[in-house]
């Protein structure tokens, strides 16, 4: 396919190149050019080239992703410098690609810099058109993702031991809580709400502890009838009921020199309580079917969203058994308890989608506002599902209050006493998201009109 000529000539490599007198490419020329200052601030990389590939524009940043620099850059064809297509089988401007009814694009890809180094690349591509509406040229912007995951893993395992976040006191109160721990081999029984990540705490003990090369076994008390649950923490032998056509071991002889972490321990029947206090106290049991006595070498970690304590005094929680599992309590704090922590969260959690393959966002300041603002019910649990939800909602690169799910956006978990605040950055943000439109703002921010223009006025 022959390409069509602009006209524009390239008089000088660097920084930018002259206008042309008398050029057809004078429009795509002044339109990079006066934007050359800001374009040259920016932290994402900027490639402006006309329909020919010939590379009118590479940013401060774009230096700094690709390991070349203007002089080389400039003025060249742009499969010639890099070797190959920049955007890879992206590319709009290949012989086999029809380019003339370029629209905004967005993809990801992988280059190589010039010393070798792999780079992940986001890469937003739109058309120039000249005063006519005719295409002109090409401006493609692309962020190195390796870089921004890379910062945001940095500040979340920073602020983090054992695989759980978090740099609140009550969660550094628990991380020394759980070193200590290691050095034990007593019974913990860790409280907490549903989703509040009582597994992970139960989990990072076990791997501090010497039993950490052995295996860790858990099991959801709350998730299966009587007659199976007792199976599954003892085994059976063949014929011991009807289907059980093989010898099959349970989870305490599975969990041997190892952890058996039972969860939603207040579930457990009164009959099976009996069983669990016998294996406690002499670390023996029978398999169901069986007189044989199997011996285990067997650290018990149980985890509850309930009150034992008042079970107990209801007589449905055997005391003694209570106080062999609860030798030392650890209780995981809500979310809403440690909402300071829920940046670094954001942060674990986007990082996470992002080595997942999954799309490259950031979070709008608003956005967050209206994330610590909320009660979390469902706490970091519903944290990660709002965030997944958010990131299938949004269309662009950036989170706003809008892409949250309905009943967050409309505040029915917001804390009671605590109306959301705005601040001087959120509403620079906002305004600049909605091209100073104030009502747009307002919506974004999540706060009435007036509420906005208030806060305007007395800044």
């Amino acid at each position: 396919m022959k390409k069509q000529n602009t006209g524009t000539v390239i008089k000088k490599l660097s920084p930018f190149p002259e206008a042309p007198p008398d050029s057809s490419g004078d429009d795509l020329w002044n339109q990079v050019h006066n934007l050359s200052d800001i374009l040259d601030s920016l932290g994402e990389g900027i490639i402006a080239h006309d329909l020919e590939r010939r590379v009118l524009y590479f940013n401060r940043a774009a230096e700094e992703v690709t390991g070349y620099s203007r002089q080389e850059v400039v003025g060249r064809d742009c499969h010639q410098v890099f070797g190959s297509p920049f955007c890879g089988d992206q590319c709009f401007f290949c012989e086999q690609r029809v380019h003339l009814d370029l629209e905004r694009k967005e993809y990801s890809l992988q280059i190589n810099d010039r010393l070798g180094k792999s780079h992940r690349l986001e890469m937003k591509v739109v058309g120039m058109k000249d005063s006519r509406d005719r295409l002109i040229g090409v401006l493609a912007s692309f962020r190195d993702v390796n870089e921004l995951l890379e910062g945001r893993t940095g500040r979340a395992q920073a602020n983090s031991f054992a695989g759980i976040v978090g740099a609140h006191p009550r969660m550094q109160e628990i991380f020394q809580m759980i070193r200590d721990l290691a050095h034990s081999e007593v019974n913990v029984c860790i409280t907490g709400e549903t989703g509040t990540g009582k597994e992970l705490v139960a989990t990072a003990i076990h791997r501090e502890s010497w039993r950490g090369h052995g295996p860790f076994i858990p099991l959801n008390c709350g998730a299966l009838p009587e007659g199976i649950l007792e199976s599954e923490l003892f085994g059976h032998v063949k014929g011991a009921f009807t289907g059980a056509t093989y010898d099959r071991k349970g989870r305490f002889e599975l969990a041997d020199q190892g952890t058996l972490f039972l969860d939603e321990v207040a579930e457990l029947p009164a009959r099976l309580q009996v069983k669990l206090l016998r294996v406690l106290q002499e670390g023996c049991f029978e398999p169901v079917g069986s007189e044989k006595t199997i011996r285990v070498d067997v650290r018990v970690i149980s985890a509850t969203n309930r009150d034992l304590k008042d079970m107990v005094r209801r007589g449905t929680f055997r005391q003694d058994l209570y106080y062999r599992l609860n030798v030392v309590p650890v209780h995981v704090p809500s979310l809403r308890e440690r909402a300071s922590d829920i940046p670094l969260l954001v942060d674990h959690f986007l990082a996470l989608f992002t080595r997942q393959g999954k799309k490259t966002v950031e979070l709008h300041p608003a956005t967050l506002q209206v994330l610590q603002e909320y009660a979390w019910p469902g706490n970091i649990r519903e944290l990660y599902n709002v965030l997944e939800y958010a990131l299938i909602r949004t269309r662009g690169q950036m989170i706003l209050p809008e892409d949250l799910p309905p009943e967050i956006r409309r505040g029915e978990g917001t804390k009671p006493g605590r109306p959301v605040k705005l601040t001087s950055r959120a509403v620079e943000v906002a305004l600049k998201q909605s091209a100073g439109n104030r009502s747009r703002a307002a919506r974004l921010l999540g706060v009435g009109r007036a509420t906005l223009y208030r806060f305007l006025n007395e800044s």
